[in-house]
Parts: structure tokens; sequence; C-alpha cells
């Protein structure tokens, strides 16, 4: 994934300061724990792609690729060319898996979809999440207040953050990292189970636990 350091100085030096004051706008002080929880999001890999969890391994893989590559072709305009440069792919392999995940080309090329929005919709989702974890917490009238201020929000952030390109390579692997590790915590890390749940070999779990380097949290 490049542009990491980019990523986390413009997230330290614009984005805090824009959280803080919609915070200060809409509930008079500012809470560090939301402003963390919002950039701790918004810093890690934003794939933004829905796969049901309920499918097994392989399936769920397959959906994956099919939905980034649909993705990133909408977003390079269906430019083969310009994608397979930053897949870290050649043009062949592009056409095979376009015709492999059965991907309808001429749909592409009516649904383009611009970076601008797409990140405007990644901050929107990363924002949402994070303070649906304080609704208990938090009265609802001054929850309501900033929730009003999300769209508007959601802009501003999008401004600054670098657009996240990810290598074919890298957006497999972190498909991987996180379909296994809620398969894992639904499973309570009980291997040969959450293994028979996925329907892949306990043996297989194991290895991609040790590659992808899973970790449980306490």
């Amino acid at each position: 994934m490049k542009n990491k350091k980019d990523l986390e100085e413009k997230i330290k030096d614009k984005v805090s300061s824009i959280l803080e004051e919609t915070m200060e706008k809409s509930w008079g002080i500012t809470i560090p724990k939301v402003e963390s929880d919002i950039t701790d999001k918004l810093k890690g890999p934003r794939l933004n792609i829905y796969v049901s969890l309920d499918l097994t391994f392989q399936e769920a893989k397959k959906k994956f690729k099919a939905e980034f590559l649909k993705r990133e072709l909408r977003l390079h305009k269906g430019n083969i060319s310009q994608l397979a440069k930053f897949l870290g792919l050649d043009r062949r392999s592009i056409h095979r898996a376009i015709k492999n995940l059965e991907i309808n080309l001429d749909e592409i090329h009516h649904q383009h979809e611009s970076k601008e929005k797409y990140q405007q919709e990644i901050v929107d989702k990363a924002i949402r999440s994070s303070l649906d974890q304080y609704k208990s917490l938090i009265q609802p009238q001054q929850m309501e207040k900033i929730y009003q201020e999300v769209p508007t929000l959601s802009r501003n952030i999008a401004k600054f953050l670098p657009h996240q390109e990810f290598t074919w390579k890298e957006a497999e692997c972190e498909f991987e990292k996180q379909f296994l590790t809620h398969a894992l915590n639904d499973n309570k890390w009980k291997i040969t189970e959450a293994a028979n749940k996925i329907d892949i070999r306990p043996e297989t779990l194991h290895r991609k636990i040790k590659k992808l380097r899973l970790a449980k949290h306490i």
C-alpha cells in the first residue's frame, strides 16, 4: 500500500484539527478518544468492500476479487493498461481475471466513479462507525448534532487524504486478514472450528495465521 507516511502526516496535521473543531462546535468540548478512534480507522487500510462473512473462504475470496476489480476498473475508467500498472499485474492477467470472475466490461464503462466521491464515502463510513460506538455514552441530542456535520466533515477530510492504491497482492492479503480474523474471533480462536466454518483445512488456517501474523486481541 502506497503513501502510508504521507497519510499519517496528513492525519496528524490536518484531519485532527478538523475533528477537534467539529466536536467543539457540536458538543462544546473535544473528546480525544473519539478523535483517536476515527483517525485510527483512517490510518488503516481502507478497502471499503463488503463481502458476506457467512461464505466459505474460497467463495468470499472470489467475491472479494470480483468486487475489488470492478471498483478499480470504475476508478480507472476501464483503462486496463493504467490499472495493470497500479495493481502490479500485466494486461493479460487482468483480462484473464475479468473473464474468470465474469465481469461485464460494458457495464463498467457506464459506471465510472470519481476518486473524490469514493474517498468521501470511505471517510463517511469511518466516522459513522466510530461515532456509533458512543451512542450509549453521549446524549442523543448531542449525537444528532455531530451526525448532521458528518457529510461536511467527510468532504473536508477527504480533501486531505491521499488515495490509497493497493496492488492486487496487497488487497488480497488485507482481505484474508480481515476475513480470517473475523472467523477466528467468531469461533473464539478454536482453529479446527473456525476452519470447518469457512471450509478450509486446519493446517491451512495455521499457515495463514503465521504468514499473515494474525493475533488474538484480549
